[in-house]
């Protein structure tokens, strides 16, 4: 793996940002609705405690309305080029349906950023 040691390893693969070894969220699954936003409270592998201080992933939210900010511009372009024909009216369907599917997805993005931006890869703890 060329990516592992990097913040997108964790970030892609949902990993421990200090170790890469242990998971982040209890499910593997995105779309387990009743589990998609359950996470560990540490690391299996490290021991890192991943909500570091009370409220600490109130922060989250902000990251993650930048991804969906993101995911809503590239779902407007995307239909703009591939049908600029559309009524502005479908273009709002388009972009809620795309915000609605990838709400979970963006929830775990924005954690999971959020906690890669305050934690860092420690080499000796993967290796224990």
């Amino acid at each position: 793996m060329g990516l592992k040691g990097t913040k997108l390893y964790s970030i892609f693969k949902g990993k421990c940002p200090v170790c890469h070894e242990g998971k982040v969220f209890s499910s593997k699954s995105v779309y387990s609705f009743k589990k998609f936003d359950k996470m560990e409270e540490r690391c299996s592998h490290c021991g890192h405690k991943y909500e570091m201080e009370t409220g600490f992933f109130y922060g989250a939210m902000y990251v993650a309305y930048a991804v969906s900010v993101a995911f809503s511009v590239a779902a407007f372009v995307s239909t703009y080029l591939l049908f600029p024909e559309t009524p502005y009216w479908a273009y709002i369907i388009i972009v809620v349906a795309t915000l609605v599917g990838l709400a979970p997805v963006t929830f775990r993005a924005g954690r999971l950023i959020w906690i890669n931006l305050f934690s860092t890869y420690d080499s000796s703890k993967a290796k224990k």
